[in-house]
């Protein structure tokens, strides 16, 4: 419980850190982080070479999608979110879990889910504002 509330914690005050600079483009901010935490896995699984290709594919594909998503549309990063934050979940049925830091699974859904939901305010706001 302690990971989930240090990640909401951490999602917030990331979404803080960013709003208060406003001259920040954020597609770009919250594509280099999703770009960043996909790219996280491959450190950790860097010691095990099946991780290592499956961590390196996800993380390219998670490049993609913030690529996309600075391109395109803020729902596009949301989705990258919400779907990294699958991808924390189901890890341990794909790698060793033991490659990770304990609890990082539900800490990293927890920022993940806080940005991705953030993503999705933020861009139904700037439509309406129109």
């Amino acid at each position: 419980m302690t990971s989930i509330i240090i990640g909401i914690s951490s999602g917030f005050l990331t979404i803080l850190l960013f709003g208060v600079v406003k001259h920040l483009d954020k597609k770009i901010v919250y594509g280099l982080i999703l770009t960043g935490i996909g790219f996280l896995y491959v450190g950790f699984g860097w010691t095990d070479l099946q991780a290592l290709v499956v961590n390196s594919i996800q993380a390219i594909l998670f490049l993609l999608l913030a690529y996309i998503g600075i391109k395109k549309s803020l729902n596009i990063l949301a989705l990258g979110y919400f779907l990294h934050g699958c991808w924390d979940i189901t890890y341990h049925f794909i790698n060793d879990p033991g490659l990770i830091p304990p609890h990082y699974d539900l800490f990293c859904l927890s920022i993940d889910f806080t940005i991705g939901a953030y993503l999705l305010v933020l861009n139904n706001r700037l439509t309406f504002k129109k």
